[in-house]
């Protein structure tokens, strides 16, 4: 740790070093510094031939910002994104909402679908770093690959966004400012979007169309057209029409007034201005004409018309800020970046060209692959480097991009299309009941038929007497005496038949589909309404995103939720920190509550303050400040070096006024420092790390700034490998200010301590094993653990990983598995620093929730992706887990390992004898339990499962899963930890697939989405993690102890009302039918009605609709008091 030892000496010694920084209004990143008089410093030429160069210290009275470091344009941050400060601003309310909002309500979740080997797919992902990358946002259209190919002319296949699938030759080719170009040879689509579904000409008959796929239509259809004919004219030609016809006109006159709002909408988005590059001006354009490759200019607030890549902004370091509520609702500001060589021709005003090679269109927004030649060099592009359409420019004067998908083709528009929903548990039962009664139904008409055969043998030569078949005209007139048309006894009896099918056909309930529909909507306005299931904190209500599962809600069985969001709050606090085997974090006190002493050399040279009051460790606190260079000191500060740079958090900064309490006749500008990032784990160690003096205060392309105890020190950003699922952990490559270079690394323990240097001293060993012991302690509190390591590089390896790095990221072709293995040249024989552990506490009300749930006879499940002591921990605060529960572990790493946990679990729980052995077993109740109790004694005593990732990996397959359904099935709880998120939804598929009740799954992340999917019901929750769960899911609302009321409530009354609904329509259609069939007995089977042709019509369609829809959507069986007070009552006359 030389380096270390090295930078804080030069820290303490050199006068260069402890040189405050200028204003960041006078730092612009790696593009340079723009003067008053419009010329750039010299360093630019540099950048722009992608040379590295170096400047120690810039004078400070000349208005520049010195730089550290490499900035080799091959070696920005990955992660693609450029910070600067900015000041939040509050989003007005525009267009681009309604026309949204128009949007989404087409938008369904994605259809469940059974993979056939999760545990395969599981290994696969966790043990083979050659194969394509799972990635927790492209789960979503993992399945629905299909749905997301573009519309309209592109003759090019589209792919779904996996990196194996994306090959060079399916990449698409965009020519810079070059429209013509682009769009002639490859014929790709123009930016006019339409939302809606028809026109007046295809209006009629595609609707038709629609409305006839449903069966029971078709058949309402045969028989008015039967009706039609004269032998089998029971009901008046018109009045036969009527109910077919009602129904048709009521869905066709909703359908075609929801595709008129859409028409609207459409007109207004596709004829908004915009200014687009044309012979050299930005001049205005229609939306609907923009075309791929043309460059496009964005002023502040407005919205962007299609996806483009970042080519430059006001700012010159090409850093630019977006919002993207109006895409997956996250209110918190993107930051975008422009590559430096493009930016730089923009702000010069030089001609633009050069060639972008991305991927086919796709509807993933988190995702994006390309890389782009410009003035004869080649770069990567990322996901940071593109801006998509119906985002808002935020904090930035204008932006200039080129198009790269317009229209259908873009991410926001591929994510409007419509998929298959789910179907209700009801609507099965009611299909299969609607066959017996078109059985009953053939049998009450072949009883006619026959009963009208054996009658017309009997009486065939009285017939020219008999009032009803009189074959002869007996009146006086032009026809007296000719004979009727009489087809003989067997057409007749055929006739008869059909005519008995004409009487009887309101058996078969045309009226009910639209009547449960209107009830639904009801319903889900009720539910919306519910201000018992409001959120004050997010300001989120209720959302029922789906319409035909409202009353599955009543039927739920099992509960799957994930832990981290949805059971508890997801907002982290910085708790415990393990630096160089000490254990810190026991006392936390605030600012206000430290010693002077502690505080005032870290506060002296500061002119910000933090958002949020942070509470720190005086005791880690004053090692940090000490005057000394020891490796204790060493380590802390790379430890926090380390929280503060190896992140992808972006600081916001603010000013307030200030008045200076020791000299009132000054006023000093105070800003004002928050973090906002994707990851609130992120943000908690970012926020922590600035509480002890090593804040992040600026992020440029290629660098990051840090005030380190009052002192601003750039370092230079080499590179960035994010996080992924299948690494466990994020590190970043840095140059310090001395020059050395290191690697920062922080991750899971299971991750990060596998990688650790091999061959360490005693007291190495001594660390590794402290830091152990607190990570086991930190996580039997319910604490969320990282691992933090790090170590130097040489100039050697320093090469060999920039040169693969390159390679890597400018690759179209399997770029994630390509970094990955990239990443792994550098994260090996790592230090030990430490290990941090923050607190994400409980939801309010979830104890309360899930004790109540179980009370109802609910399965509660709990799949978190937390180390297995974190998540016991939180399973006993939430009382999931009862101090009195046997708990039964299962840890398995082969294939043979977990069957004979299997087998012994079985043989434990009573289940079914084994021979097998009991070594891998653990066993705990109190810490003490005996494992060797007998069956009687289980059934006195609750057991509970905890299984972990590793070992679903082999129990997930065929020949282990009914081992594993017959265990989970006999625990009353079960909670899997460390499980990636297709295991989540193998555990969801290994209840649905095996029985016939009713599963949920709930959660708030990406990672939750699959499981979601794959459940009957899924439910989002309206998070910190973005808006990816709610999008998949059929209900979401804003925190976990609405499932209570959700379930308990409005789940039994939705399912109690539509219950009786379906039930009463069978029974009135019984009644109507059963009293003609009677009547038509008694009247020589003459297949004649007792009532008026409308009285007939009108009975099901309107006489007992409109009670059964009233009853439907206001009936309460059961006050929502009586329902919570007593939970039992879910299932009370169901």
């Amino acid at each position: 740790m030389t380096s270390g030892r090295e930078l804080l000496s030069s820290l303490d010694n050199s006068p260069a070093s402890r040189q405050p920084l200028p204003h960041p209004s006078g730092s612009f990143g790696d593009l340079g510094i723009s003067r008053s008089d419009g010329s750039f410093n010299t360093s630019i030429l540099h950048l722009a031939r992608g040379e590295p160069f170096e400047v120690d210290c810039l004078e400070k009275d000349k208005g520049e910002a010195r730089f550290f470091g490499d900035t080799n344009l091959h070696s920005v941050n990955p992660v693609g994104e450029s910070f600067n400060s900015v000041v939040t601003t509050k989003r007005p309310h525009s267009l681009d909402s309604e026309f949204f909002e128009e949007v989404s309500l087409q938008c369904a979740k994605q259809p469940s679908k059974h993979l056939v080997s999760w545990g395969s797919s599981a290994k696969e992902m966790l043990h083979d770093d050659n194969n394509t990358t799972f990635s927790a946002s492209s789960e979503i259209s993992r399945d629905s690959g299909n749905l997301g190919k573009p519309k309209g002319r592109s003759h090019r296949k589209s792919v779904r966004f996996d990196d194996g699938v994306l090959r060079e030759e399916d990449a698409r080719f965009i020519y810079i400012n070059d429209p013509r170009r682009t769009n002639d040879q490859y014929e790709f689509t123009g930016n006019e979007i339409r939302t809606s579904k028809y026109t007046l000409i295809t209006f009629l008959p595609k609707n038709l169309f629609i409305q006839f796929h449903r069966v029971a239509y078709l058949y309402f259809l045969a028989i008015a057209a039967l009706n039609q004919l004269p032998p089998l004219a029971v009901f008046g030609r018109t009045v036969s029409l009527f109910p077919l016809l009602f129904v048709l006109c009521v869905t066709a006159i909703k359908d075609g007034y929801e595709d008129w709002r859409r028409h609207r909408s459409d007109r207004n988005e596709n004829n908004r201005e915009a200014l687009v590059l044309q012979c050299g001006q930005f001049r205005s354009k229609e939306w609907k004409k923009i075309r791929a490759g043309e460059v496009v200019k964005i002023i502040a607030d407005e919205t962007i018309p299609c996806d483009m890549v970042l080519l430059g902004t006001s700012d010159p370091s090409g850093v630019g800020y977006i919002q993207t509520m109006n895409l997956d609702g996250e209110s918190n500001l993107k930051t975008r970046y422009a590559k430096q060589e493009a930016s730089l021709a923009v702000l010069e005003g030089g001609a633009i060209s050069g060639l972008i090679r991305c991927e086919q269109p796709n509807r993933n927004i988190y995702e994006f692959t390309a890389n782009m030649e410009f003035n004869g060099q080649k770069f990567s592009l990322s996901q940071s480097n593109i801006v998509l359409r119906g985002c808002q420019v935020k904090n930035t004067g204008w932006i200039i991009g080129v198009v790269v998908y317009a229209g259908q083709e873009t991410k926001a528009m591929l994510n409007s299309a419509a998929s298959p929903s789910k179907r209700s548990k009801l609507e099965v039962y009611m299909n299969r009941e609607t066959l017996w009664l078109s059985i009953f139904l053939f049998m009450m008409c072949l009883v006619i038929a026959v009963g009208m055969g054996v009658w017309l043998a009997r009486y065939e030569n009285q017939l020219d007497y008999l009032p009803y078949y009189r074959k002869r005209y007996l009146t006086p007139g032009k026809d007296y005496g000719k004979r009727y048309k009489f087809y003989g006894i067997p057409m007749e009896i055929f006739f008869s038949f059909l005519s008995s099918i004409i009487v009887f056909q309101i058996m078969i309930p045309i009226s009910l589909y639209i009547t449960m529909e209107l009830v639904r909507i009801g319903q889900s306005y009720f539910m919306i309404g519910d201000r018992h299931m409001y959120d004050s904190s997010s300001n989120s209500r209720f959302q029922c995103r789906s319409l035909n599962i409202n009353e599955d809600l009543g039927q739920i069985r099992y509960v799957f939720s994930d832990k981290t969001g949805t059971l508890t709050e997801n907002k982290m606090e910085f708790q415990r920190a393990s630096v160089n085997g000490k254990n810190y974090g026991g006392s936390l006190l605030t600012a206000d509550q430290l010693p002077e002493e502690n505080v005032s050399g870290a506060t002296n040279h500061r002119r910000w303050k933090l958002k949020s009051t942070i509470a720190v460790d005086s005791e880690l606190l004053e090692l940090l400040h000490k005057d000394i260079v020891g490796d204790e000191r060493i380590v802390a500060h790379e430890f926090f070096l380390t929280l503060a740079a190896c992140n992808t958090v972006v600081p916001i900064r603010t000013r307030d006024g200030f008045s200076s309490c020791t000299d009132s006749q000054f006023f000093e500008d105070i800003e004002t420092i928050d973090y906002q990032g994707e990851s609130p784990d992120e943000q908690a160690l970012v926020a922590a790390a600035s509480a002890y003096g090593y804040t992040l205060f600026e992020r440029t392309s290629g660098h990051i700034v840090i005030d380190v105890n009052g002192e601003k020190l750039r370092f230079g950003v080499l590179g960035m490998h994010e996080f992924d699922s299948v690494r466990k952990r994020m590190s970043v490559v840095i140059r310090f200010p001395n020059d050395a270079v290191k690697v920062l690394v922080k991750g899971a323990d299971t991750s990060v301590l596998s990688i650790l240097a091999k061959d360490s001293g005693m007291d190495d060993c001594t660390r590794r094993a402290a830091t152990q012991s607190h990570l086991t302690e930190y996580s039997s509190q319910g604490l969320r653990t990282l691992v933090i390591a790090a170590r130097d590089l040489t100039e050697e390896e320093l090469e060999l990983w920039q040169c693969r790095f390159d390679d890597a990221s400018t690759s179209l072709t399997d770029r994630a598995a390509k970094l990955r293995q990239t990443a792994a040249l550098i994260e090996c024989d790592l230090n030990l620093l430490g290990a941090t552990a923050i607190e994400d506490k409980l939801q309010e009300g979830v104890p309360e929730a899930i004790e109540s749930l179980r009370q109802a006879g609910i399965k509660v499940w709990v799949l978190t992706g937390d180390k297995q002591e974190t998540a016991i921990s939180i399973g006993l605060s939430c009382k999931l887990l009862a101090p009195d529960m046997e708990q039964i572990i299962i840890n398995g790493n082969s294939e043979n390992e977990c069957r004979k946990l299997l087998a012994d679990a079985k043989a434990k729980c009573g289940l079914k004898p084994s021979n097998k052995g009991s070594q891998y077993l653990t066993c705990n109740k109190n810490a003490e339990m005996n494992c060797l109790e007998s069956p009687e004694r289980k059934e006195e005593v609750p057991v509970s499962l905890i299984i972990d990732g590793n070992s679903l990996v082999y129990i997930l397959e065929k020949e282990l899963e009914s081992e594993l359904f017959d265990i989970a099935t006999y625990c009353k709880v079960v909670i899997c930890c460390r499980v990636a998120p297709l295991q989540k939804a193998g555990v969801v598929d290994l209840i649905k697939s095996r029985t016939d009740d009713m599963t949920l799954a709930i959660g708030d992340g990406a990672n939750d989405v699959s499981m979601i999917q794959m459940a009957d019901v899924g439910v989002g929750i309206c998070g910190q993690e973005g808006r990816q769960a709610v999008m998949a899911s059929d209900f979401a609302m804003g925190q976990f102890r609405f499932l209570k009321r959700l379930l308990l409530v409005h789940g039994h009354w939705n399912y109690q009302r539509m219950g009786y609904l379906v039930l009463y329509n069978f029974y009135r259609n019984a009644v109507f039918v059963l009293m003609l069939f009677w009547y038509i007995l008694f009247t020589a089977f003459s297949t004649t009605s007792a009532l008026t042709d409308w009285s007939s019509v009108l009975y099901s369609v309107i006489y007992t609709s409109v009670p059964t829809i009233v009853v439907g959507i206001l009936d309460k069986d059961l006050s929502h008091q009586t329902l919570l007070q007593y939970p039992k009552n879910l299932w009370c006359g169901v």
